[in-house]
This record gives C-alpha cells, sequence and structure tokens, in this order.
C-alpha cells in the first residue's frame, strides 16, 4: 500500500483524499493541515450562534461531477427553508431529500443575487449596458459613457494589461466607473499592472448587438444568461468540508491539524519526506495545496537563483472580513423579491465609492438564514477588506477595524450607529493569489514542480491560480486520476481553470 502525503486540509486536499479513498484500496492517506481549521477559506467561522463564510462561497459549477460529489456529500433539500416557507417563496426541489427545518446535512437552494452600490444606487453586477445602468447614471454621464464605449469597438487596445482589457470590452468611461478604482482596491495595484489573464473569467463581456435586442424586446432566446440559483450548505461551506474530513477518517484516512510543514526532503527528482514540528513523514506521493512560494523556499534541495525568485515574488492579497450584527439595515428592497423583515437581498454587494476601503458587504441572512441566530430581528453582515499581510490596515487591532467597518457604513448610509449590536473580526492569510510580478514567469515554477514526478500541486494557492471552489476540487479530481492511473503527465491537473469564460454564466439549452 502506497502511502500519499496531502498538504492542505482545504477544498483541493479534502477532495484529494476522499477521492482516493473512495477509488482505490491501494493507498494511505494523512491530510497535514497547518490550522485548527477544516475547509481553508471555505470554512465557515462560528461566532455566538452566527456563522461567517469567509470571502463567499457559492455552490455552482459547469462540471457534473463536482455537482455530484456535494450531492453526494450533503444532498439537497425537498422542502421548504426557514426564510422559504415564511415568505412562501416558490421554488423546484427533488422529490427525495432532506427537510432543512428538521435536517442539518442538507444542501439549499438560494437566488443568486449581486450588486453594485455606487452613488447611492444599485447596479447590476456585473454591470450591464442595461437601461437601468443608464437610467442611474444620469443623461450626461450615459452619453459619455455610450460615446466612449463605441470608441472602444472601433479602436482596440494591445491586451497587455487588464486596464486595456476592461477598455475593451465597456470603453474607458465605463472601465474608470466600475473597474478602475474597485480593482486597486482589491488587490493594491492599478489595473494596468496586472495581467489581463485575469479578466475574462471574472467579467461578463458585453456586446451593443445585445443590447439594443434587449432594449428593444428583440431576444426571443438568448444563448447565455447568468445562473439564477446556486447551492449552499445549511450552516455554510465549512458544513460541507467538514463532512468530507469526517467520510475521510472513516474511510480510514487521517487528518492532523496544527501540522505546519516546515521542510520538504527531496532526493533523485523525488519527494521522499515533510517535516512537521520535527516529526518527519514519509511517503511515496505528495499532494500540495500549500502556496508556491512556501512550497518552493520549503525544499531541502539545491533550487535555482531564477527559481527562487520567481516563488519569492509571486504576489498575494491578504483579507480581513469583519462580521457585524445589526438590528436593521438602511438600504430598502425595491426588487420584486421577498425577504425577511423585507431587506435587501443581495448575497453581496459591491461597494464602488473610492472613499471608504470597504471592497464587499456580505448579507449572511441571504446565504442561509440557519447562519444567523435570529435572522428575524437582526442583520448578520460580513464586511470585506483587502489588504497586505503585515500592511497598517492589518495591524490595527480588531476593535479598531471593527471601528472603522461601522464608520464606513454610516458614511454610505447603510446603517446607523445605533442598530450595531456586536461585531467579529477574522484575518485571513494569502487569500487571493494576484496576477502581477512574477506571475509572468508562472510557467518556469509549473516546469520545475514538474520534474519532481511524484508531487502534484492543487488548489488555488497549490496552482497561484484565482481558482473558485470547483475549480480547486477539480485539479485534485485530475491529480487522482493521474495517480492511480499512473498517468506522468501532469498538463491537464495544470489546465484546469484556463478557459477563458465567464465563471457564473450558464449556457441555455
Amino acid at each position: 500500500m502506497k502511502r500519499v502525503v496531502i498538504i492542505g486540509a482545504g477544498p483541493a486536499g479534502l477532495t484529494a483524499g476522499y477521492e482516493l479513498l473512495k477509488k482505490s484500496k491501494d493507498y494511505e492517506v494523512l491530510i497535514l493541515e497547518e490550522s485548527k481549521d477544516i475547509g481553508g477559506i471555505s470554512k465557515t467561522i462560528k461566532y455566538k450562534g452566527n456563522r461567517m463564510d469567509i470571502g463567499g462561497h457559492r455552490f455552482f459549477s459547469k462540471n457534473q461531477e463536482v455537482l455530484d460529489f456535494w450531492q453526494e456529500i450533503l444532498p439537497i433539500q425537498s422542502k421548504p427553508s426557514f426564510d422559504d416557507k415564511i415568505l412562501k417563496r416558490k421554488k423546484e426541489y427533488p422529490k427525495k431529500g432532506p427537510n432543512p427545518e428538521k435536517e442539518d446535512k442538507v444542501m439549499l437552494k438560494r437566488n443568486r443575487v449581486s450588486r453594485i452600490y455606487y452613488l447611492n444606487k444599485f447596479f447590476d453586477y456585473p454591470i450591464s449596458l442595461s437601461i437601468a445602468t443608464f437610467k442611474n447614471l444620469g443623461l450626461k454621464n450615459t452619453l459619455v459613457s455610450g460615446i466612449s464605449y463605441l470608441k472602444s469597438i472601433v479602436v482596440k487596445k494591445e491586451e497587455d494589461s487588464l486596464e486595456n482589457f476592461y477598455i475593451n470590452r465597456f470603453g474607458k468611461e465605463l472601465y474608470q466607473t466600475f473597474f478602475e478604482g474597485y480593482t486597486e482596491k482589491l488587490w493594491g495595484r492599478h489595473p494596468k499592472e496586472i495581467s489581463a489573464s485575469w479578466g475574462a473569467q471574472r467579467v461578463k463581456g458585453v456586446s451593443i448587438l445585445e443590447v439594443v435586442k434587449n432594449a428593444l424586446h428583440l431576444n426571443k432566446q438568448q444563448e447565455t444568461s447568468l445562473i439564477e440559483e446556486f447551492l449552499y450548505p445549511k450552516y455554510g461551506p465549512g458544513q460541507l468540508w467538514e463532512t468530507v474530513a469526517e467520510k475521510i477518517k472513516k474511510m480510514g484516512g487521517t487528518i492532523k491539524k496544527n501540522s505546519k510543514v516546515e521542510k520538504i526532503n527531496v532526493k533523485n527528482n523525488k519527494i521522499i519526506s515533510v517535516v512537521c514540528h520535527n516529526e518527519v513523514i514519509t511517503g511515496d506521493i505528495f499532494i500540495s495545496s500549500m502556496p508556491l512560494k512556501d512550497l518552493i523556499l520549503s525544499l531541502n534541495t539545491k533550487v535555482s537563483n531564477n527559481i527562487k525568485d520567481i516563488a519569492i515574488n509571486l504576489p498575494y492579497r491578504d483579507f480581513v472580513t469583519v462580521g457585524l450584527l445589526v438590528k436593521k439595515l438602511n438600504l430598502k428592497n425595491e426588487t420584486n423579491i421577498k425577504t425577511l423583515n423585507n431587506i435587501v437581498p443581495d448575497c453581496w454587494i459591491y461597494v464602488q465609492d473610492k472613499k471608504v476601503k470597504l471592497g464587499r458587504i456580505q448579507i449572511f441572512n441571504n446565504w442561509s438564514p440557519y447562519m444567523v441566530n435570529n435572522p428575524k430581528k437582526e442583520v448578520w453582515l460580513g464586511l470585506e477588506y483587502f489588504c497586505n499581510e503585515f500592511d497598517e490596515f492589518w495591524n490595527l487591532t480588531n476593535k479598531k477595524i471593527a471601528n472603522l467597518a461601522i464608520d464606513e457604513l454610516i458614511k454610505m448610509n447603510v446603517i446607523n450607529k445605533e442598530d450595531v449590536l456586536d461585531y467579529h473580526v477574522e484575518k485571513i492569510k494569502k487569500a487571493y493569489p494576484a496576477y502581477f510580478d512574477s506571475y509572468a514567469q508562472i510557467d518556469e515554477l509549473k516546469d520545475y514542480l514538474n520534474t519532481y514526478e511524484n508531487l502534484y500541486c492543487v488548489g488555488r494557492n497549490g496552482q497561484h491560480r484565482y481558482n473558485n471552489m470547483d475549480h480547486s476540487m477539480l485539479t485534485s479530481i485530475k491529480a487522482v486520476n493521474n495517480i492511480i492511473n499512473n498517468i506522468k503527465d501532469k498538463s491537464e491537473i495544470w489546465n484546469v481553470n484556463t478557459e477563458k469564460e465567464y465563471h457564473e454564466e450558464k449556457v441555455n439549452s
């Protein structure tokens, strides 16, 4: 029996362990997790009966294998959830499945609503050239933006940066309004410094012909549309990964928490062992979801200065989220979507205001009513801030961070100070692999790592790619396929999520 050592108990690591044990009896699985938690950035934080999702995780995928995996772990509800039942919201459910009011291990069907908040108004997210957008912008801004967009159709810029990627699709005016400031807030870099390769999967493009057709109601059948629903565990994404961890243990796998890999021992182009707290752990096969920077620097072999420099200079963006419990919101629900207490129905609200540091607002009530201790009387928010580890914001005390967040929401007229009930702050390192600095040389790093025949790099940080959760899972599914079938070529593993298509778009039949 071969021992497979998996570094990291996030979605990628846990998927690899589960798939190996499920598909073969030939492997002993040991998962080493640096922290005390399961799920990586897909963990769920519990605080006084309320739960926080770190960054927000929609369970949506174009890959049926991933969808089947999720539903195998947590079946889809067959009866209405707490809020759907009270509000008499109608949804289609499977005939067989758990009742979320009576059972915990259940996947909910939730409405996808995300908007941009700008000029104290709501805009579509992703931004669209709709009548509502132009109405919110006003006549003058609409004319300027329209002329700018038409110019971008005729005069195309070389797509050597994210800035030019945006301008080619939206025109300079809409780019400066909706993308420039937010992107710099997110990454800490101006879009002209960021690779265009990040854009296609994260930004839905527009077509002037489609805009005209939609305005005149001539679009009888659109080829694509945004997802309207997504799946979500009753108690947040961490619930799913904690359940996977339980299944791995039942199948004979071992998970060691608080086990940071400090050194990786190499011999003859193979990993032979890793070191955790002075304990040497041997293995035959190694699957790594640890950041590429840490992986390279942990190798106890001579690595060229070029490869070291690429690894050291790979950029990341760190993340601080403030859980804020309030009595109510000042934002009015002007949609036709019913909600408890008639709060706005958004899961995420993207904050375009350049005068505040706040990047996004999560409303956990809308992700799942079971994330909130008292969803009928309280609103549980997640206020997301992007920063760099050890910068001024990161080093603020939790109280100062929370007070800053509260002050910004008051400035935006989202809440009143007297409605604040409680807060909780979480700091997450290396939440977002970034696409600048030495990222341009990432292929050299991949080629070097591929020389270690028993090493498989998976997941968001393991491949330094801004993956959604399903893509991170797919890298592990591909890696397990390689291992079981003794496939040496690792290109399929690295090629997950390299296609240039928008992530949250479905194809209608």
